[in-house]
């Protein structure tokens, strides 16, 4: 009985602190409309900045209850300051924008804010001193529980009463409210909302800040507090129901005492009950708990897409061209040949996502999942099979149309960003299933030793990449042009009218689904034969980053978008890392730039009339 009493106020414990994340995720987003990826920036940040006061700057505060506070408080305050000139540099000039461009330019702000934190105050993890006074424990059922984490669940409660009377019974929470239904109208009367929604994105921040502080009796604080608790907050802000702080409350609870029971119950499957869990009430619920129908966020309708040159003659000449400049560079040295092939398998996989995406109008946040998936096939059947590299790339495709076949049926009714955190929620669970599964993965040490390249075979190999890419590019061309791309389109577009005119919407959808993931299968395949091994970073949300990055820095709806986006990433990453230890924040940069500067990727800053699709 204590045990099960213990693993309870565990998972309410967890469950407050989920809580205070997800309360200032959604209080954003519900004025904002802003889908804040760097959201767990201002948690670590709260963190760090407290940490560094109790342990470097000021370390008598830690002998002190008052002056810990202090401490805690002033990591919040630090937070929600990096908040508001945020988001006067960069959210607002979002406003209005594409979610997926909102995702990916505050994707560009963590990594801006992470190695920005790195080099302001060092790489160290800071062990924070116990809080005074708060130290013991108490006896519950023949069982010690923390004094300090009972003080942590009564938090969470407090905080959705002090929120809720607030936004419910004051002059400002109601022209809060009324900012979150029409702005505009709110203009009318004389209200100007610049100044309420710097407000929200401040408080939002500064209680992602005090989440993070508040964790430092119990961990340290670190640079990789962020992605963790990111993805978990918006678990719970989806699960609950987007802009519904009631929604986000239950949310909370659930997932909470979710991972209480996975934890003691299930310890290698905690996440994975986690995702689920989520993935089941967005499945019976698709607004999620407590979620109502909100206007729609914009999304890119009625966008041509650019398929320049006009001309097959002229298509063939440029493939031509590109494929004897990675020949070129790939037999230059082993560097550059490595670095082509990197970048000619992030092509595959950015052109797999993208004709999902700008045809279908399915936002995947997390296509990792068969990409992964293709590459541990394709390992497996290696090092277990004998299977050749033809066996393995078939494998690797195989295995990624099989995983998409399978749960494609229940993600294409999704949209949005609830169909983003559907497919992140997928990828997180392969990416736990790939690290916990030993006896088929390897667990986080992979599987090594692949030699499907031999040694004499690279410029075969190096071949058979740019041959592979430029016929995804031709595919993709050729299904822009085909009635079934003009049916995918008029489908995004127009739903209703598509309809009506009898196309049947979700199977259009389910099969552009699958066809994506058969490529990111095989570019898996492809990525395991050449780098000869695999792990469960493969799977990873950096990697489903990485690929949107490919597509929408190249151009969404430029046909040779994802060309110009693995090229521009693969440079960008390998060169700005030799020698440059914070070259991620400078990608950061770069990508916050792109998004606000050239929101329709950089091929798309040179419009061309001619040459375009319907």
């Amino acid at each position: 009985m204590g045990e099960v009493l213990s693993g309870l106020l565990n998972g309410l414990g967890y469950a407050s602190t989920l809580f205070l994340m997800a309360a200032g995720l959604t209080l954003i987003f519900g004025v904002t409309r802003i889908v804040n990826f760097a959201h767990g920036s201002f948690y670590m940040l709260g963190a760090l900045i407290s940490a560094q006061i109790l342990v470097n700057w000021c370390p008598q505060w830690g002998d002190s209850a008052l002056l810990y506070l202090t401490a805690m408080l002033l990591g919040a305050v630090a937070a929600a300051l990096v908040g508001g000139l945020s988001e006067f540099l960069l959210l607002r000039r979002l406003y209005g924008a594409p979610e997926l461009y909102q995702l990916v330019a505050t994707f560009g702000l963590s990594l801006f804010l992470h190695d920005g934190l790195r080099w302001l105050l060092g790489p160290e993890e800071l062990f924070a001193p116990r809080f005074p006074g708060l130290k013991g424990a108490v006896e519950l059922a023949g069982n010690y529980f923390p004094e300090y984490q009972l003080l942590t669940i009564a938090l969470g409660p407090l905080l959705w009463l002090a929120l809720h009377l607030v936004l419910g019974h004051s002059g400002w929470g109601i022209r809060l409210r009324a900012a979150t239904q029409d702005r505009d109208m709110l203009a009318a009367l004389g209200v100007s909302p610049k100044p309420l929604m710097l407000v929200a994105v401040v408080l939002g921040c500064g209680l992602a800040g005090l989440g993070g502080a508040l964790q430092l009796p119990r961990e340290p604080a670190n640079l990789q507090m962020d992605i963790n608790m990111v993805v978990e907050t918006f678990v719970v802000v989806v699960t609950g129901g987007l802009g519904s702080l009631a929604g986000a409350f239950l949310a909370a609870l659930l997932i909470g005492l979710v991972h209480a029971v996975g934890s003691s119950l299930f310890p290698h499957a905690t996440l994975v009950l986690v995702f689920a869990t989520m993935g089941v009430v967005l499945t019976l619920r698709p607004q999620g708990l407590l979620g109502k129908a909100l206007a729609p966020l914009p999304h890119e309708q009625g966008v041509p897409f650019v398929l320049w040159p006009r001309s097959g003659l002229r298509f063939l000449s440029l493939s031509l061209a590109f494929g004897i400049c990675m020949l070129v560079l790939g037999m230059w040295d082993p560097y550059w040949q490595s670095l082509v092939s990197d970048a000619l398998i992030l092509l595959l996989l950015g052109v797999s996502l993208q004709a999902m995406m700008a045809l279908g109008g399915l936002v995947s946040f997390g296509h990792a999942a068969f990409f992964g998936v293709g590459a541990y096939a394709a390992a497996w059947m290696h090092l277990h099979w004998g299977s050749t590299l033809p066996l393995v790339l078939l494998g690797g495709a195989a295995a990624g149309a099989a995983l998409a076949a399978a749960v494609g049926g229940v993600l294409v009714r999704s949209s949005g960003v609830y169909l983003a955190m559907l497919s992140l929620a997928l990828a997180q669970v392969v990416w736990a299933g790939l690290s916990q599964w030993d006896a088929v993965s390897g667990g986080d040490n992979g599987l090594i030793g692949l030699q499907l390249v031999a040694p004499g075979g690279s410029l075969g190999f190096s071949l058979l990449l740019v041959a592979l890419a430029l016929t995804a590019v031709a595919l993709l061309r050729r299904l822009v042009r085909s009635p079934l791309g003009a049916a995918l389109q008029a489908g995004r577009d127009a739903a209703q009218r598509a309809q009506a005119s009898g196309l049947p919407l979700l199977s259009l959808k389910y099969r552009i689904f699958v066809a994506s993931a058969t490529l990111a299968g095989l570019a898996g395949a492809l990525f395991a034969a050449h780098k000869g091994s695999v792990f469960p970073a493969v799977a990873s949300v950096s990697t489903s980053v990485d690929v949107l990055l490919v597509v929408l820095l190249g151009g969404l709806h430029q046909l040779w978008g994802s060309v110009a986006g693995a090229l521009v990433l693969t440079l960008a990453s390998s060169e700005l890392g030799r020698g440059f230890d914070y070259w991620r924040g400078a990608l950061g940069l770069l990508v916050m730039l792109i998004m606000v500067r050239a929101p329709s990727g950089l091929l798309g800053m040179r419009r061309r009339g001619a040459g375009h699709g319907t």
